[in-house]
Order: C-alpha cells, then structure tokens, then sequence
C-alpha cells in the first residue's frame, strides 16, 4: 500500500509538507501513508523537542522551508502538544495546526481553539475525518493570508504620503492617538484628506480587524438619520418592510466615522450623544437596548466651536467628540507633497488599468506648486486622472495639465494671484509711464491667474491677438 500511495502522490502536485508529531509510531506512519497519498509531503518527529528542531532546521535551508500545517498529539514526553502549539504560534508566519488526543474532553479541546488551533481530533482518527479538518484548515489560513495581503494594500491606499514638516506632525499625532480608544475630531478643508486619516487611523488600531463604517451625515436626510444610525424593526414607520442593522450596529467591534458631522440635525445630536456616553443603542420599533463596542472618529470642515455659540450644534456633543482634536493641513500647506502625491495616483492608475504608470515630468510638478489648489487633494487627484487621459507620451507634462485646466472651471489659480509686480506697487512709481507699466503687469497677473495660467484664454478674454499676448508676458518677465 505504502508503493501505491507514492505512486498516486506523485500524480498529484506537490501540495506542500504537513508536519506529523506523535510518540507513536504506527499513527505517524499511518498518517504519512494519508497524507501522501493526497499529494502531500510528510516530515515526522516523535515528539514536541524534536518538532522544533525539525522546524527550525527547515527554516535554515536554502530556500527556507515551512509546512503548510502541523498535526501533533497532545500527549507526549517532554514536550506535550500544548506546550509545542504554544513555541509554533510564537514564529512568524506561523502554520496552522491541528491537535489529536486520546484522552480528549471539551475543556482540553476548548484550551487548545483558545491557544490558537485550528481544529482538535479525538482518536481513533477517522481518516476522513482528518481529511476534512486539514482542508477546512488550510482554506481558513488561505482566506487569513488573502485578508491580510488586502488589508496591507488598502494600508497603502490610506498612507500618508509626503515628507512635507506639516504631513510628518501629522504622522508622528497619528501614531500616537492610533493606539488609544479616545474619540477624535479631524478638521480640515474640503478634499483635504480626513477620511483617508480616519481610516489611516482605523488601520492602525488595535481595531484594524473590526469593520470601519464610514457615514456621510450631509448625505441622510433628517427624518431617516435615526433610522440609517440606529437600524430600524420591521413595521415601525411605513416603509419599514424588513429589519435593518444601523451604522452604530454594523461597526460594532470596530471604528464608526461620522463625516461631516456638522450637518447633522440638532434632533438626531442628542441621541448620537447618548449613544456615544452609554455604548448602547436601541433601533427605531425596538424596545430591547444593544451594547456596541465602538470607536467615534468624527469630522468636519465647519467650525464646530462657531456653531456651538451658534446654537446649531450641541455644545456636549462638541465636547464628547473633541476629546482628541486633528487637523488636516490644506494641500497649500504642503507644496512639497503635491509631486509625491501626484506619483501615487498615476501608480493607482496603472495598477487599476494593469499597465505601467506614467510618471510627471519636471516641468509638470512646477506647474502643480503655482496653483492654490481650493479642492485640495480631491482636485489634484482629479486633475492628474484627467491628464493621465489627454497625455499621449509615458509622461505627464505641463501642456496635459494645461488642457485640463482649460477645459474645466477656473479653481486653482497660480499663487501670484495675491502678489503685485516684481517691481513693486505701481501707486508709489516715480513716473507716470512706470506707473502704467506697472499696472499693465499686474492687470495681466491677476487676468492670468483667473485663467489658471492659460495664455490663450487670457488674450481671448482681453480681446487680445496671441502673439501680442506673449509679447507682453516677454516684456515683464511673467511666467504663465
């Protein structure tokens, strides 16, 4: 039996080894006749000690070697198959591992689920059994490693990119407030980042393996926030044809972001303010509260501590919110930024269109600093996607960028907008010929930049020809 089990292994593929512990011989051969008939590679030790040595000797090869799971015994020698679970889950990357007994009850087998095994057998094994166990087994550690390989590319998606002082106070204010369940307020312009912090945050949480449910509260309209946040029971107001879990619900166990919070109506505030005091919530119809285990990250462009004196905004809700204030910097802010992060999302885009990434030229990442940038990294997101679709080289230039702008609204505007003439205030020329020229200058700044920058445009609107245009732009040293 032994020769035909090798035989029907090799016309299997190779499905990795599977380490066998036991004090016992017959079942370490009976279980490695099992297993390689179905195309497993078998390593055998008689023990935990020599369990060990075996992994760490693997470990050292060239290339390093592991089994894709471990099945041992729980009573050996020396070393029981406890006390082996307990050094294997110590290891990086460790296999999963499944324990066989003889003598086994439910406070062994519940013992050894909670010290991380995978499955626990009773002897005599069934071999279908086994079988059973090792596959559900191995397809649980696929699905963990494919969790963990998405949780580090959404990681990615969410980093904090740049090396601007304004993003490195940010990341160093993150690391620290990530580790804590406190609830925190990000502030920031429109397009700024915040959701991308808040999930920063999430990620970096002891919370990372709990939901994050994110909630636009400009988004619900008032009669329905109690609603969407707290569930409702089927039949309690019309429309109600079914049972719904709520926001509240549905992050129970991880992180609850309110975007936006400044819109939420004065009515719903003092329930979301009772929920967050008491971790408990009750869905609309319902009569049984729930416990829900969450952390409140809130944010908003308005000014909060305005609206509190305002009258629209609960001052104890404000404070329940703000126990950890964060501020986003606007994209202005970090100029530095505006390259790497435009980098990032042509990378994004490669991946996504499964081609290699344009890159910016350096003319191009000049012209991105003279812009204000009022949508923030929203707007550059935006504005680097539509070049990505006007650019017919591998690289992203200034004429891309311009025809984006061009064609679009005038909202980032090269930042001389707010500067007068090299040459100072034309009011304190000395003559009147240095005064018009001074003012010339400045009346072509100020037109250019409501135009992004566009030369064409501008000479349009001044009903001006091209040529004559650039003539000008030569004559003042200005550079659109």
């Amino acid at each position: 039996m032994a020769e035909h089990a090798k035989e029907h292994a090799k016309e299997k593929a190779d499905k990795g080894a599977v380490l066998v512990v036991d004090d016992d011989s017959d079942i370490r051969l009976s279980l490695e006749m099992l297993l390689q008939y179905e195309g497993y590679a078998c390593w055998t030790a008689k023990d935990g000690r020599e369990a060990l040595a075996r992994l760490e000797r693997e470990a050292a090869a060239e290339p390093p070697r592991r089994p894709v799971l471990v099945l041992s015994d729980v009573k050996m020698p020396d070393m029981d198959g406890l006390q082996l679970l307990e050094k294997v889950r110590e290891k990086e990357g460790a296999p999963p591992m499944i324990l066989i007994s003889g003598h086994a009850d439910v406070a062994m087998a519940v013992e050894a689920v909670k010290k991380g095994a995978a499955d626990f057998l009773e002897k005599p094994l069934d071999q279908n059994r086994v079988l059973v166990s090792l596959r559900g087994a191995l397809r649980a550690e696929k699905l963990a490693q494919e969790n963990q390989k998405l949780k580090r590319a959404l990681g990615g998606r969410y980093e904090l990119v740049g090396k601007s002082p304004a993003i490195r106070a940010l990341a160093a204010q993150l690391a620290r407030v990530a580790q804590s369940d406190a609830a925190v307020l990000i502030t920031g312009e429109n397009g700024s980042g915040k959701e991308v912090v808040a999930r920063n945050l999430h990620l970096s949480s002891p919370r990372a393996s709990g939901p994050f449910v994110a909630v636009n509260c400009a988004a619900i309209p008032a009669e329905l926030i109690e609603s969407e946040l707290f569930g409702h029971e089927k039949g309690s107001f019309t429309g109600a044809h079914e049972r719904r879990i709520g926001h509240f619900e549905a992050a129970d166990g991880g992180t609850l972001f309110l975007d936006e919070i400044g819109d939420m109506p004065l009515a719903a505030q003092s329930k979301v303010l009772r929920a967050l005091e008491t971790r408990e919530i009750t869905r609309v119809g319902g009569t049984r509260p729930m416990q829900v285990d969450i952390r409140v990250l809130a944010a908003t462009n308005a000014d909060l501590a305005a609206a509190v004196e305002a009258k629209a905004f609960r001052m104890d809700l404000f404070y329940r919110l703000n126990v950890i204030p964060l501020r986003v910097p606007s994209l202005r802010e970090r100029l530095d930024d505006i390259a790497p992060l435009a980098e990032q999302f042509l990378r994004q885009i490669g991946e996504r269109a499964g081609r290699a990434a344009r890159t910016l030229d350096a003319d191009a990442a000049s012209y991105l600093r003279t812009l204000t940038w009022p949508g923030n990294v929203r707007q550059l997101r935006n504005a680097i996607e539509a070049a990505n679709v006007f650019a017919e080289s591998n690289q992203i230039s200034k004429a891309d960028l311009e025809q984006v702008f061009e064609n679009g609204p005038a909202l980032s505007t090269p930042s001389t907008v707010a500067t007068l003439p090299a040459d100072g205030d034309p009011f304190r020329a000395p003559t009147f010929e240095e005064f018009k020229n001074q003012s010339e200058a400045l009346f072509i700044r100020l037109k250019l930049a409501e135009n992004n920058g566009n030369v064409k445009r501008t000479a349009e609107q001044l009903g001006m020809q091209r040529s004559h245009m650039y003539k000008k732009l030569e004559r003042y040293g200005i550079k659109p």
